[in-house]
């Protein structure tokens, strides 16, 4: 004691009074304890359904979302026909995103409700759920035409058997929900589809006794996302809570996700580009059917284009080349640049986040663990009818196990993590759980990267991901990036980091440019501005592969060679890992399911950060 005391006291004869004084006021006392900037990556799913989803439900292959939520804490989870499912690593956080549109009401017509067989609509729902093909025959009526907005039941009694519905989902999300430990955040899917894709994932901010004061937002309400984002503002003024939308699976928009007019075909205007970005800070870049980051005829000179594509049209007709530009992330952000300076306001501003999309209540996004999108292992499920619509036929073996939703938060927390999504500092990956880091400055030095507490020189130095560039030093001739990448500690190494920029030029041409900035295995950018590629150890046979090529760790700081003062651009990181093998290969190794010829047996995983964007002063 008498030691401890004496070193004490020549503790405080060696700091200024000043600083002490400070102390005992309650300021803070380290140089680190006012820095509140997020210094945890969280990962979750924002997209899974449960059988309270009319096709999910009607499947009879779902479980509730008790079970999705004990899945996501890491619990092990009996499934039908005795089959146990378990994660890698548990998830931070859910949100049970069941479609609004009659939503928990595929269970009771399983059970033959007295109630739903009384009307026709009903009547019809049972018989085609419960007949010699029930995944197709219930499912492939039944959702359609509830998502073109039609009613099959009578309003009245929807409305009532969707309310005891929506006030269990949120009372089971209270009851899942553990601050500091696990979050569960309550939303619902609003699945407006007149033709071609146009959902979205709404998020609330609160809990079930502001989010029970109104119903969710249905197709049958609105096909109009303009309408949902008046409904959103209503939530918000008449609870005092916080929502938004998340616009998912854009690559079967055919064309209308990231159109450059309204739901009405009038341009879009500044009111409806502001509005726009307010409720829709976020896009899902990546899922099971199919990634939307962008496209080999949009991005002829980007070797990393053409990744889980689904190039598949809608009921409203056959998908057109046209159409790609509307339908791709990156080039909505370039369409948002030109809109931005045509019609004074940017609609598409919006980071990146991926998540399942998921039937199953099972959120897993591993490829050597996917427990699927509607089917179960071990069934041949590379070989079966995922959708069929008129000449257009898809397998499973098109699916993706992907993806998952990053967020960079201060606490594990609905509001901590709501708040990181609406400032966009989040990130998407494809299933794998690397780490990254992306910011951008004017003057971050080469020693930044080197640096034990990076993200302390990227927060101190510029803006995260999700940011916009503060205004430009008069000595600062371009822009910087902090970029960091560290392997998913139980997956694969890293090939390399990338960052992408748009940039609409000074005649309304708009452009962009991949450039490799890190590379793992002792590689280098040759004369031609080209990496060469890292290799393949993957045996397709055995489902296995090794570390011996790529990196662990990749760190760099980055200057724009092209940046021009009067150019607005984006710039965002991609990070992509070493061939590991596919979700079929794994399939194949384990069970000798024959898969389709041209199925895809490897993969290179990776993660999109939120661009951050760069805007001439006026």
């Amino acid at each position: 004691m008498h030691t401890v005391a004496t070193a004490f006291f020549l503790f405080l004869l060696l700091v200024p009074a000043a600083s002490v004084a400070e102390h005992q006021n309650g300021a803070p006392f380290s140089a680190y304890a006012g820095k509140n900037h997020p210094m945890n990556v969280y990962w979750g799913d924002t997209h899974i359904h449960t059988r309270l989803s009319l096709d999910a439900g009607t499947s009879g292959k779902s479980l509730g979302p008790e079970e999705a939520y004990r899945f996501a804490k890491g619990e092990e989870i009996e499934l039908a026909g005795g089959l146990r499912a378990k994660l890698h690593r548990p998830l931070d956080f859910l949100v049970v995103s069941d479609h609004a549109e009659y939503l928990g009401i595929a269970p009771k017509v399983l059970a033959a409700d007295p109630e739903l067989l009384a009307t026709k609509g009903g009547r019809r729902w049972y018989e085609g759920a419960t007949g010699s093909d029930p995944r197709w025959s219930g499912v492939m009526w039944v959702a359609p035409a509830a998502f073109r907005g039609e009613q099959i039941l009578p309003l009245d009694q929807a409305r009532r058997l969707v309310r005891s519905a929506w006030e269990l989902q949120a009372k089971t999300a209270d009851a899942h929900n553990e601050p500091g430990v696990f979050t569960a955040l309550i939303g619902f899917e609003w699945s407006s589809a007149p033709g071609y894709n146009l959902h979205r994932n709404v998020i609330l901010r609160d809990g079930a006794s502001r989010a029970t004061q109104v119903l969710p937002f249905s197709a049958l309400d609105s096909l109009r996302p303009e309408d949902l984002w008046s409904y959103l503002e209503n939530y918000e003024r008449r609870t005092g809570g916080k929502a938004l939308a998340i616009p998912h699976n854009s690559n079967l928009s055919n064309g209308a996700m990231f159109a450059l007019t309204d739901s009405e075909g009038k341009p879009i205007d500044a009111r409806y580009a502001e509005t726009r970005a307010r409720w829709e800070p976020l896009l899902e870049v990546t899922q099971t059917k199919g990634d939307s980051e962008t496209h080999p005829l949009l991005s002829p000179d980007d070797g990393f284009a053409d990744f889980d594509r689904w190039d598949y049209g809608s009921s409203a007709g056959p998908k057109e080349d046209w159409m790609l530009k509307h339908e791709y992330a990156r080039s909505a952000l370039m369409l948002g640049l030109d809109l931005e300076t045509k019609a004074g306001a940017n609609p598409y501003q919006f980071g990146l986040i991926g998540s399942t999309d998921a039937h199953t209540a099972l959120p897993v996004a591993d490829e050597d663990n996917w427990w699927g999108v509607g089917t179960l292992p071990g069934e041949g499920r590379a070989n079966e009818l995922f959708f069929r619509w008129k000449d257009l036929t898809v397998r499973s073996s098109k699916l993706a196990a992907a993806g998952y939703a990053a967020v960079w938060a201060t606490e594990n927390t609905r509001e901590a993590l709501f708040d990181a999504m609406q400032r966009r500092e989040v990130y998407a990956t494809t299933g794998s759980r690397m780490v990254v880091r992306f910011f951008g400055g004017w003057q971050f030095a080469e020693a930044d990267a080197q640096r034990p507490h990076l993200a302390l020189a990227g927060y101190e130095g510029g803006v995260p991901m999700g940011g916009h560039l503060p205004p430009r030093p008069k000595d600062a001739l371009a822009s910087t990036f902090l970029v960091s990448a560290l392997k998913n500690p139980e997956g694969a190494n890293l090939d390399r980091i990338q960052i992408i920029k748009g940039w609409r030029d000074a005649d309304g041409q708009l452009h962009e440019r991949v450039h490799d900035v890190a590379l793992g295995g002792g590689r280098s950018v040759g004369a031609e501005g080209k990496a060469p590629l890292v290799g393949n150890t993957v045996d397709v046979a055995k489902a296995t592969f090794t570390n011996t090529i790529g990196a662990g760790q990749l760190a760099t700081v980055w200057t724009d060679p092209d940046f021009d003062a009067a150019e607005p651009a984006f710039y965002y990181a991609r990070v992509i890992e070493i061939p590991t093998p596919r979700w079929t290969a794994y399939e194949v190794a384990r069970f000798g399911d024959p898969v389709p010829e041209d199925t895809p047996m490897t993969l290179q995983e990776r993660a999109y950060t939120s661009p951050i964007w760069y805007t001439p002063a006026r």
